[in-house]
């Protein structure tokens, strides 16, 4: 990590949320620290958001992004919002231990881990080194997989423990989203009668994140349906890549269609549709193949919070809003299909190829064949023209030749270079993600250096790193994860 600059003039930030009816946020002043240390920097991402490697690594910078000291103008929030957790309605929750920095070229920056806010309930809004860092993993390597996501600037150490099972080292987070608001920032005015902060707050949305709006009463019922397809691709990129978000509630749902909220989540290795993660999800309410049914009921919540912007008739309402939430598991399907015919180098949806589909995650379920491994290995297999690369993946080799035989008709028109880009060679694997924070917690930083290189080019074959593409030996296998609060 280069040495703190001295201290530039600093990027021009704005805070248009804070200009938003009151009810939306509280003033929020985080908990000063008094040694911090910048842990990662990401200048890749500053660049793209308009912020120059110098202030990012000035002084100046260090003492903002761990909240020290508020950026010039722009007052410090935290963002209320109510949701669905695990099914069940809490009216109001908000930012418990994050604050809105400020906005930058129309992108958020938020602060993860700064300390207590109104809205904490009884936690120390602190956060943990190890939980910063893997969200810092997780969302830079969705980006590199190219799904839409909210990244991470920087983790700052505190230098200050935080409690948890047992004291742990703790950080400071800077995400950067295109928006923080979230299903469930509807939630939360709807149980609370604002109508027009409502209206006040999609008109905020649209101007920031919709572009192509259109003027008039039917720009809210416009927005409810690009909600719609926004989330139905997202899940179906999750999905074509084993990723399991973990906790799909209301308030881990952003409106413009980023993934949001990294806590138990985690890539599948074995091929398991039922497949959880979350040490608390015991029903597997979030499960992979859940992840597309518990989207839409998310949406249905947003769509009746959004019930009195659409109509003043309520039936008439409903009418509108149930048409709209018809069309999500076609764009669902639609976007699914697409991303698997490409990781099977299909050039082109065909009849019958959702079946093929189908039968190919049967078969991979059967043999808990490794998700990204058997693709990637199918890319080699095609490059090669061997077929004996794939067939360690079946259970038998009856299986085997009659899948072979059906995939091979089927490549008439095949894309390589469409497999290519939808088959990575590395994920972020569980197992290596635990290694990197284990070694990150006493100081060695190379094990999660050497991670993110690979991960921010997971489509290359990375010549010396190759073991962090295998999947784990059965005593390296991590069986749950956890939200790290």
């Amino acid at each position: 990590m280069r040495g703190m600059a001295e201290n530039p003039s600093p990027p021009f930030f704005v805070s248009t949320f804070s200009k938003l009816p009151e009810s939306l946020f509280r003033a929020a002043e985080p908990k000063r620290v008094a040694s911090p240390k910048a842990i990662l920097l990401n200048n890749v991402l500053a660049a793209k958001i308009g912020i120059s490697a110098q202030w990012l690594h000035s002084t100046e910078a260090l003492h903002a992004l761990v909240g020290n000291q508020a950026l010039p103008e722009v007052p410090r929030i935290a963002m209320a919002y109510a949701g669905h957790q695990f099914g069940n309605f809490v009216p109001s929750l908000g930012d418990g231990r994050a604050v809105l920095l400020g906005e930058i070229n129309g992108f958020d920056l938020h602060l993860k881990g700064s300390g207590r806010t109104a809205f904490s309930r009884g936690g120390d809004g602190r956060a943990t080194l190890s939980a910063m860092l893997r969200e810092y993993i997780m969302s830079e390597a969705m980006a590199a997989l190219d799904i839409p996501t909210t990244r991470s600037l920087a983790v700052i150490g505190t230098g200050e423990g935080v409690p948890r099972e047992r004291m742990e080292r703790g950080a400071v987070l800077t995400r950067v989203a295109k928006s923080h608001v979230r299903v469930g920032t509807f939630q939360y005015l709807a149980a609370r009668g604002e109508e027009a902060t409502m209206q006040a707050l999609v008109d905020h949305e649209l101007a920031k994140n919709f572009p192509d709006a259109p003027e008039g009463a039917g720009r809210f019922i416009w927005f409810l349906r690009q909600v719609i397809a926004r989330q139905a691709t997202l899940i179906a990129k999750w999905m074509c890549v084993g990723f399991i978000h973990g906790v799909m509630n209301t308030d881990n749902m952003q409106v413009a269609g980023e993934t949001i909220d990294y806590g138990p989540c985690a890539f599948m290795d074995a091929f398991d549709p039922q497949k959880t993660f979350s040490s608390i999800d015991h029903t597997g309410r979030y499960a992979w193949d859940k992840q597309p049914v518990i989207a839409l009921w998310n949406l249905t919540r947003l769509a009746e919070a959004l019930l009195p912007l659409f109509a003043s008739e309520t039936n008439a309402a409903i009418t509108l809003a149930e048409a709209e939430l018809k069309n999500f598991m076609l764009h669902f399907e639609t976007a699914f299909e697409a991303g698997m015919a490409a990781k099977l180098g299909f050039a082109e949806i065909r009849e019958g190829d959702a079946d093929f589909i189908a039968l190919t995650l049967q078969n991979m379920a059967n043999s808990k064949a490794d998700f990204t491994t058997f693709f990637s290995t199918l890319t080699e297999a095609v490059k090669l023209d061997n077929d004996k690369k794939i067939v360690h993946f079946f259970n038998n080799a009856n299986a085997a030749t009659q899948w072979l035989e059906s995939w091979r008709k089927r490549l008439s028109s095949l894309s390589l270079n469409r497999m290519k880009t939808a088959n990575p060679n590395f994920i972020p694997r569980n197992h290596r993600v635990e290694e990197a924070l284990a070694a990150a917690n006493i100081d060695d930083l190379k094990p999660l250096h050497r991670l993110l290189k690979v991960l921010s080019k997971p489509f290359e074959k990375h010549e010396g790193d190759e073991e962090l593409a295998l999947p784990p030996k059965p005593d390296e296998e991590v069986l749950q994860t956890f939200c790290g609060t």
